[in-house]
């Protein structure tokens, strides 16, 4: 019992010396001692601070196909344990972030918010993620000393201990003699509290000429460009704090000092659970503010006399508990029109109109609609009234199957509460991003990339989209064409009214097919075989889902027929690379040294140069061999010239793209590599089959009828597939099963 009454000490003196530390209640004085150690700070409107707050966990650089992004670390949630970070951070969507920071860097220059953000895209299409990762951003910012909030309340003395002349004058021992403020009184010593739920800033109990002197000088003395926001220079207490003030100053015959010293300031922090600068409005109908009378529910003899014939009304609802921070409307335009028309006037002038007063509205809008929502609200005869009060912000579908893999790893494949078998969830978001693919539209384009894009299949679409692969039927030149002009391709319907990324396979969808296919009787896990199934289930009901009655075009966009047939072969690709691999019939590192001793003694050779021979240290011409032997593997024409010449100006390439960067043969020949790959394992192709026959005896039959050698190859390739690739008993066999079934039954036979 000690022990756990000295650790309740501790605990309370920890939070009494935090409580302390973090500077919770101050005086006005002790406060203004705090706004000039960093005026910019604390004198920040709601659109500043949440821009400061992106700027405060920094940005990544991310090197994309279509181009060099910058992502905001704040959407990755630093700030949470590594599991819930994987199931609750963003995936993707960088232009989305980066579109969101420069609405608020408008709303700085333009000194306060004057537009709602409207993130709008398809249903699922992360807009309420975005809105969360914000929200719980905010939670942390506000807690870091760099992201301290303060607001002020009024505090009334005990009037049986304090007589004055409004029944509180007196002078009380002060913590110091040049700040005799109420605002450290014990509760025992107080008669009331009154609390101010707009969250007005301190600065406002200044006058408007006094305070803007004292922050323009401010700002100059920190040598800041930026003017202070309109809400804190121009602001002014709200309806009960301009009462109680009024009548306060008045009743000390207009002596300032006596009325501050019933001002407590006290720090807050944002919170979505309380709601406080964290907000989130539904589509239902509601009041997102109103005010009510303060006598009506609360005694009005806790207040002094000068304040009891005082008619004060609170405010309360969803706009004002945002105040500092941010309010969502989610699936806003759901609402009758009616229900946000306020948002308009809102918006353009920064207050709310409520029955006997306006309240300064000092919290950044943000909501969310569906294209279909949208669509409809376009039409509407008030639309071109709220577009310019608007700040449309597109949200589309994932188009890189690698990050929609992501979401799933991180957010379904854990529910599915038993082993996930490689490649399911890859099948799963290679469906998914074939979906969204639009065909290109050729006419946009020029010359001989008209001719590239309008071969283009969603395939390798794709493929551009995901790694930034090329056909591999084309040639190095028009390969090296196509790939400049991903980024024109990638953001081609960006005008357009059905934009790519906005009709497609829902991440809800999949996860229904993820889950179903970990309930499927036929497999012990979740298996990529499972999924094909459920995919193709889901393709049977095309009268519930408007991606799959789009009309097929050439190249095979919106062919889901062909969308499965390709990913099972590609599976089928996947699976007899992993098992070549773990084959141990060849070592992958020899082909990988194979080819960088070619690479070797091509760039010798086309320098026309000797070079060193390690072994006798004699200086010998390029080994004409070497290279003909890896360029017939490669496939190349009889004359090797411009397949070398090629090679040289890659690397001089990457040199000048990557200069502090060593050569890295895997992404700068990504597909010679692979194309040297497949020509070394096609000689041992029977080798392969015979093993994968073997592997499936051990795993379904327990090695009956195999020799010791045939086992022991068997057993190695089963650690090699577990070791390197994920696998368990069963996924295995069910992969090598289907390998000897649709793969290697000919070379079986």
């Amino acid at each position: 019992m000690g022990d756990v009454l000295e650790e309740l000490t501790g605990i309370t003196q920890r939070v009494e010396r935090d409580f302390r530390d973090g500077r919770r209640l101050l005086s006005f004085r002790e406060y203004l001692e705090l706004f000039a150690s960093n005026p910019l700070r604390h004198s920040r409107d709601a659109c500043r601070y949440l821009r400061d707050m992106f700027d405060f966990y920094g940005r990544t650089d991310l090197a994309r196909p279509w181009g060099n992004e910058s992502r905001f670390r704040l959407f990755d949630l630093p700030f949470v344990g590594a599991g819930e970070a994987a199931r609750e951070a963003l995936v993707g969507q960088e232009q989305v972030q980066r579109e969101v920071y420069r609405a608020l860097e408008n709303f700085v220059r333009e000194g306060r918010p004057t537009r709602l953000i409207l993130l709008h895209g398809p249903n699922g299409s992360a807009k309420s993620t975005i809105a969360h990762c914000i929200m719980r951003a905010l939670e942390h910012y506000s807690a870091q000393e760099e992201g301290a909030l303060y607001r002020f309340h009024w505090v009334f003395p005990n009037q049986s201990r304090l007589r004055g002349s409004i029944g509180f004058g007196g002078r009380r021992p002060s913590q110091r003699p040049d700040d005799p403020s109420y605002a450290h009184l014990p509760l025992e010593e107080m008669d009331a509290r009154l609390h101010v739920e707009v969250r007005d800033h301190p600065l406002f109990l200044l006058p408007a000429e006094a305070r803007a002197k004292l922050l323009s000088r401010s700002y100059t003395e920190s040598g800041s460009h930026d003017a202070p926001p309109d809400w804190v220079l121009r602001g002014s207490l709200s309806h009960k704090s301009r009462q109680v003030y009024d009548s306060l100053l008045a009743s000390y015959d207009g002596a300032l000092d006596e009325v501050l010293r019933h001002v407590q300031v006290e720090r807050y922090f944002i919170s979505r659970r309380y709601r406080v600068g964290a907000v989130t409005v539904g589509p239902e109908l509601s009041v997102d503010a109103g005010e009510r009378q303060l006598t009506a529910d609360r005694n009005p003899a806790a207040l002094p006399a000068a304040l009891q014939s005082v008619t004060l009304f609170e405010v309360f609802g969803e706009l004002i508990d945002a105040m500092g921070g941010v309010l969502e409307f989610s699936d806003l335009l759901k609402r009758p029109l009616d229900a946000f028309k306020y948002l308009q006037i809102t918006a353009e002038t920064g207050e709310v109109q409520l029955r006997s007063q306006s309240v300064q509205v000092n919290c950044v809008l943000l909501g969310s609609a569906n294209e279909l929502h949208l669509g409809a609200f376009r039409e509407h005869v008030e639309y071109e009234s709220f577009r310019g009060r608007l700040e449309l912000v597109r949200a589309p579908y994932l188009l890189s199957w690698h990050d929609e893999k992501k979401i799933y790893d991180a957010q379904i494949a854990p529910q599915a509460r038993k082993h996930v078998a490689p490649h399911a969830t890859e099948v799963a978001a290679m469906f998914a991003v074939l979906t969204r693919m639009r065909r290109p539209n050729a006419e946009r384009y020029e010359g001989a990339l008209k001719e590239l894009v309008e071969n283009l299949t969603a395939v390798e679409k794709m493929d551009l989209y995901a790694t930034g692969t090329t056909p591999g039927h084309l040639d190095d030149d028009d390969a090296k064409l196509l790939h400049a002009a991903i980024p024109r391709i990638y953001h081609e319907s960006d005008a357009y009214p059905i934009f790519e990324g906005s009709v497609g396979a829902s991440p809800r969808e999949m996860r229904s097919v993820l889950l179903d296919a970990a309930q499927s009787p036929r497999y012990t896990c979740v298996s990529p075989l499972a999924v094909l199934t459920e995919i193709d289930k889901l393709c049977e009901r095309a009268g519930e889902y408007a991606f799959l009655e789009e009309e097929r075009l050439p190249g095979g966009y919106h062919d889901h027929v062909l969308f499965r047939r390709t990913l099972r072969e590609r599976l089928l690709e996947a699976l007899e690379d992993e098992l070549r691999i773990a084959s141990g019939l060849v070592d992958e590192a020899r082909y990988n040294e194979l080819f960088s001793r070619y690479v070797t003694h091509v760039s010798f050779w086309v320098k026309h140069e000797k070079l060193r021979n390690p072994i006798t240290g004699q200086y010998e011409e390029p080994d004409e061999r070497l290279m003909g032997e890896v360029e017939g593997l490669l496939g190349a024409s009889e004359d090797p010239k411009e397949l070398r010449n090629v090679l040289i100006s890659s690397i001089a390439a990457w040199a000048i793209d990557h200069p502090d960067v060593p050569l890295d043969h895997e992404r700068i020949f990504a597909s010679q590599l692979k194309r040297l790959r497949e020509a070394v394992f096609a000689e041992r192709r029977v080798p392969v089959a015979k093993l994968c026959r073997d592997v499936v005896v051990l795993l379904r039959h327990e090695g009956s009828g195999l020799d010791e050698a045939r086992r022991t190859a068997a057993t190695r390739a089963l650690a090699e597939l577990k070791l390197r690739f994920g696998y368990e008993d069963d996924s295995a066999a069910d992969a090598v099963g289907m390998l000897v079934s649709e793969r290697f039954a000919d070379l079986l036979a």
